[in-house]
């Protein structure tokens, strides 16, 4: 069974629309990658999923039930959470009440706790009492990343987590998807990197102009279907 299924999805700002009829699917256990240029609709999909935007109820499917129309609040104590793009930490608070904050709309039994999270990203236990944005911005997002993982999501959203880090911390902070993965967690990526966002996913969605333009496993996709579907033309280089 899909955990997560959206059903002709369409979404506006005022005059504009920004998605046109997207269909995908996550289902348990499952890692799933989004990737396209900026403005292919990406991060508008996950605020309609995450309950940022209001949506038509049966557009989209959680555990065979419509939340299209749900609030935030609703759709993250059903078990979906979400890093957003730009990590939004609050500034007055340290490492600890930031990550604290991430079980405040769902306290549920599960394995992620404090501790767990310190064992996964052994840096912010260094830093735990320090203020959350005095850290690197590869830490930011380790914290932005842990503060998810305290509500016991079965479903994390992340956009774009390697949005303006260095490679070398982009590699440390995705070496954490396979211990997310273990606890059964399914996952959606939202990434620019395509050969990051490929070598963690088990599908790939690939969305141009809010529109989905290639859907497949990762591993059956040749570079060459990814380029005309993220660019239109195979013009241009493959990051």
């Amino acid at each position: 069974m899909a955990l997560l299924e959206t059903r002709g999805l369409t979404a506006s700002y005022g005059d504009f629309q920004a998605l046109f009829g997207i269909d995908i699917i996550v289902g348990a256990g499952e890692t799933i990658a989004i990737i396209g240029a900026n403005g292919a609709g990406k991060t508008t999909l996950m605020r309609s999923v995450s309950g940022e935007l209001t949506n038509a109820p049966a557009s989209i499917l959680y555990r065979d039930e419509p939340i299209g129309a749900l609030p935030a609040p609703d759709i993250l104590a059903r078990g979906v959470a979400m890093v957003p793009e730009g990590r939004k930490l609050f500034p007055s608070l340290s490492v600890e009440e930031n990550l604290l904050i991430g079980n405040y709309g769902r306290k549920v039994d599960g394995p992620w706790t404090l501790e767990s999270i310190f064992v996964l990203f052994p840096i912010l236990k260094e830093r735990r009492n320090n203020p959350a944005t005095a850290l690197s911005g590869g830490q930011q997002q380790m914290v932005a990343i842990g503060r998810g993982l305290m509500s016991n999501p079965a479903l994390l959203l992340c956009d774009e987590i390697s949005l303006g880090l260095a490679p070398v911390v982009v590699r440390d902070i995705y070496a954490a998807f396979p211990r997310i993965r273990e606890t059964g967690a399914s996952i959606v990526i939202v990434e620019q990197d395509i050969a990051q966002a490929l070598k963690v996913a088990d599908r790939v969605y690939c969305m141009m102009e809010g529109r989905v333009t290639l859907s497949g496993r990762a591993s059956d996709l040749s570079r060459d279907d990814i380029h005309r579907a993220y660019f239109g033309t195979d013009h241009h280089e493959l990051a």
